[in-house]
């Protein structure tokens, strides 16, 4: 068995520090590299520890986040670098640009100063600092731990039962045999999501000629903020999904945190409507939402697409765009950050192609233009 995940934690609160390394180490498979007040006592310490996975707070003396992450890029660390942040609009706004500096995801604080109320997120950090920091094991050619990321309560399960988990054979991907015109994408995406998108939206074909409704697992306040992001280097135009919005050749909607987002089709046209309904598979947008709705309104003229998320939104109802004749892709494990989604997706035979991150925007964009009315 390998190392665990060591996780070099920078922030300026002592509190804070100590809280997260607290979250670390007891977490099966993560250990505390070091820890550093700032980010210029990080950039010492990183060739000393030699960390997987770096936690960064923004706002710091001496050098902050945003100093830290442009030092970073230009001494050419890969590191993946996980951002705690507040859910203030400055702090969005400022998230946003960590992201766009190479930041690898991010994690809101429960308030925007140092709390001990850090624990209500324990899970959902522990689980990012695995995620990326295997993958980084796994670039560096190390020999990583296993975890079964399609099922967040089995992530600390023995080797033995995740061996068997996987021994099951996928079922085979049913062939579509009345596809129609592509009239609408649909995306469902959470971890490692926001690198994702920008990788697929900066790529995209500029002729595309249908739109695209995203479900990105992302909390309130953070979405607008991430919608005008991937606008600045996306050819279509690209906005966080209000209630009635048109769904409109090549535009990109994005459903808005703790909404779920579905169509309607109209007389003159569809729209999109906003939900403040219960979470499905404890995510709210949710995938599986959005991909039920497009096969109901959309049958045979959609074109679902799953892609690196923990856990299963989406994996069920992509079936159904798929058993209405629509088109699926899935993005395959070796780019995933977190195969889970669509390796569900896939083992419930849903996937009709995977797809790796570099290629699916190319993938996307060629189905589109062979299927167009």
């Amino acid at each position: 068995m390998s190392d665990p995940v060591s996780v070099l934690v920078v922030d300026d609160s002592a509190l804070m520090r100590n809280l997260v390394s607290k979250i670390v180490e007891t977490t099966p498979g993560l250990a505390v590299a070091d820890k550093a007040m700032n980010g210029i006592f990080a950039l010492q310490k990183i060739p000393r520890c030699n960390p997987d996975v770096i936690v960064l707070d923004i706002e710091m003396p001496g050098m902050n986040g945003i100093e830290f992450l442009k030092e970073r890029r230009r001494l050419g660390i890969d590191i993946p670098v996980i951002i705690l942040s507040s859910v203030a609009k400055k702090g969005a706004e400022v998230t946003m640009e960590a992201l766009s500096l190479g930041a690898a995801d991010f994690i809101t604080k429960p308030s925007g100063s140092v709390s001990s109320d850090i624990h209500t997120v324990a899970g959902d950090l522990a689980r990012l600092l695995l995620a990326w920091g295997l993958q980084y094991q796994r670039r560096k050619g190390k020999v990583p731990l296993h975890y079964d990321f399609a099922a967040p309560e089995r992530m600390f399960e023995p080797l033995p039962k995740l061996e068997r988990l996987h021994a099951s054979k996928p079922e085979a991907p049913k062939p579509v045999r009345n596809g129609g015109p592509i009239e609408i994408i649909a995306i469902g995406i959470s971890t490692g999501g926001p690198n994702a998108l920008r990788d697929v939206f900066a790529r995209i074909d500029a002729d595309l000629a249908q739109p695209i409704l995203v479900v990105q697992h992302m909390p309130p306040g953070f979405t607008e903020e991430f919608a005008k992001s991937l606008d600045r280097l996306c050819p279509l135009d690209v906005k966080e999904a209000a209630d009635g919005d048109l769904i409109r050749p090549g535009r990109i909607l994005i459903a808005p945190g703790d909404h779920h987002i579905e169509v309607e089709k109209r007389p003159l046209g569809a729209i999109v409507r906003i939900s403040d309904a219960p979470p499905e598979n404890g995510h709210r947008p949710s995938a599986d939402v959005l991909f039920a709705s497009v096969a109901k309104h959309y049958q045979n003229r959609a074109l679902g697409v799953i892609m690196t998320g923990m856990g299963r939104d989406g994996a069920r109802e992509l079936g159904s765009i798929m058993r209405e004749g629509g088109y699926t892709l899935g993005q395959d494990e070796a780019s995933s950050v977190v195969y889970g989604m669509p390796k569900v997706a896939f083992e419930l035979g849903h996937v009709q192609k995977q797809v790796a991150l570099p290629e699916m925007a190319g993938a996307i964009s060629a189905l589109a233009k062979q299927h167009r009315n």
